[in-house]
């Protein structure tokens, strides 16, 4: 069992004296910004915070963290949902900030492809794939504040997984600090290469449970020259899905984005801009927003508006965005809504996929039961339909107190993920599992799955102390139960 016992005060001056000047804070003032994260339904107070500026900091920072048992957690941009990159209650754990790790390392029109390090905004990374005339596809509303390192550890989504992949579908590389210090150096550029097991698929998506990203190495793709979007309104679901598997067949790998929208996620867009207008004449119960690109000759608008005019039969109306800026206004549609669906207040968040070809069935049973079970609650849906990706938030009425809308969001969280189960989905599609999850994850998790996931913890991190508690159970609270 690797509980910190010290005193806070002998922890902390031997991090003081085996650290550089400059790195390390301690003064509540100083470590408040890193005490929450986005959602602003997450704190904790960590021991310290350590600013690294370079991978040798890092390593140094946690061989001195695991000669004295002291537990860590990575931190990027703090955009996440589950709880993942905030320090633990009660002040033991030091957050090891990224922050400073920022810099482009290189990058290569030829082999279509960028080093960066982890604590890169990706918004940053972006730009840079840009001026060499080539895009980094992993794009999330949160991209102005994200780090690279973070959609790692997390294996992040958005919109264009229709496309190009999750997080993990673009990864070439990494470094990786492990727990004891050491650097695993497993940055390439390699496209193909089957020497033995690909180690970097165990630091994608661990949530920083076995190690700490410190660079990644990207797959760029080449800048398109056209990009065209479209705003449809449909009379369900179920026309949605009929829409998609044509657009799939019709504009084959062209099409970049196939967002799900229901009315209400509209009218929550519409209200939150004073101004903003419909964009379509008539109100739709189902939207779809579609997004093509492409370079060279191709007709892009063309090859758009064909498949659109084909479909009238489930096309109720619809717009093509006429310039990018148009379509830029046809997006913040869909920003807005994310925004501003919580009321300004807490909401329940979910993330879950489902197979595609059940996408429409699992919305209306899910929406139904819900309904039924707590009418009073809103349910806002929407999603990224190319990947059955649907995100089902329940906002609690206006008024209610504290414990009603703990007590509502642990009723219907439960409600959905029953659904879930039955569909044969997963209860995180793109946000981890984190703190928040960790309960209905452990529930639902296979004995062999727990098994081997166990065994890979125990031998890459040996005494626990790497985002302890976050995904499993700590160790310490394991081995006691074993004992009882």
């Amino acid at each position: 069992m690797h509980a910190v016992t010290e005193p806070r005060e002998t922890l902390l001056a031997a991090l003081k004296a085996a650290l550089p000047d400059g790195i390390l804070l301690s003064a509540e003032n100083d470590i408040e910004r890193y005490t929450h994260d986005w959602s602003g339904d997450h704190f904790g107070t960590p021991l310290a915070v350590v600013r690294p500026r370079s991978v040798d900091e890092v390593s140094l920072i946690m061989r001195c963290c695991s000669a004295n048992n002291i537990p860590v957690v990575p931190q990027g941009g703090l955009t996440g949902l589950v709880g993942a990159a905030v320090a633990a209650p009660g002040g033991g754990e030091v957050v090891i900030s990224l922050e400073r790790l920022n810099k482009l390392r290189s990058i290569s029109a030829i082999d279509f492809a960028m080093v960066v390090e982890a604590g890169c905004v990706l918004e940053e990374a972006k730009r840079h794939a840009e001026a060499e005339d080539c895009i980094l596809p992993i794009t999330f509303g949160a991209q102005g504040s994200c780090r690279v390192g973070g959609n790692v550890a997390t294996n992040a989504g958005g919109f264009n997984v229709l496309r190009y992949g999750m997080t993990r579908d673009l990864v070439l590389g990494l470094e990786v600090v492990l727990a004891d210090g050491r650097v695993w150096n497993g940055l390439k550029l390699l496209r193909k290469d089957n020497r033995g097991y690909d180690l970097k698929q165990l630091f994608i998506g661990s949530e920083g449970t076995l190690g700490i990203v410190t660079a990644v190495s990207l797959k760029l793709f080449p800048k398109p020259t056209q990009v065209e979007t479209a705003l449809v309104g449909l009379g369900s679901v179920e026309d949605a899905m009929a829409l998609y598997a044509r657009a799939r067949r019709e504009c084959s790998d062209l099409l970049t984005a196939f967002e799900l929208i229901l009315r209400g996620g509209i009218d929550i867009a519409l209200g939150a801009r004073p101004g903003l207008r419909d964009p379509l004449s008539e109100v739709c119960p189902v939207y779809v927003l579609i997004e093509a690109s492409a370079g060279g000759r191709v007709d892009l608008r063309a090859i758009l508006q064909d498949f659109l005019m084909s479909a009238d039969d489930l096309i109720i109306d619809g717009v093509v965005a006429a310039s990018r800026a148009q379509g830029d206004q046809l997006w913040l549609l869909r920003e807005l809504m994310v925004e501003a669906q919580g009321r300004g207040g807490r909401y329940l968040r979910t993330d879950v996929s489902v197979p595609i070809s059940m996408l429409a069935g699992f919305v209306e049973d899910t929406l139904s039961a819900l309904l039924k079970s707590h009418p009073h609650a809103l349910a806002v849906t929407y999603g990224h339909v190319g990947d059955g990706n649907i995100h089902l938030n329940v906002v609690p009425p206006v008024g209610m107190d504290a414990d009603e809308i703990a007590t509502l969001f642990h009723e219907t969280e439960d409600v959905i993920f029953d659904i879930v189960d039955r569909y044969g989905g997963s209860l995180s599609a793109e946000h981890g599992i984190g703190r928040v999850k960790q309960e209905a994850f452990l529930k639902r998790i296979d004995e062999v799955s727990l098994d081997l996931a166990g065994r890979i913890k125990d031998a890459i991190d040996p005494k626990d102390i790497m985002s302890r508690g976050r995904i499993f159970l700590p160790r310490s609270y394991i081995l006691e139960a074993g004992e009882r």
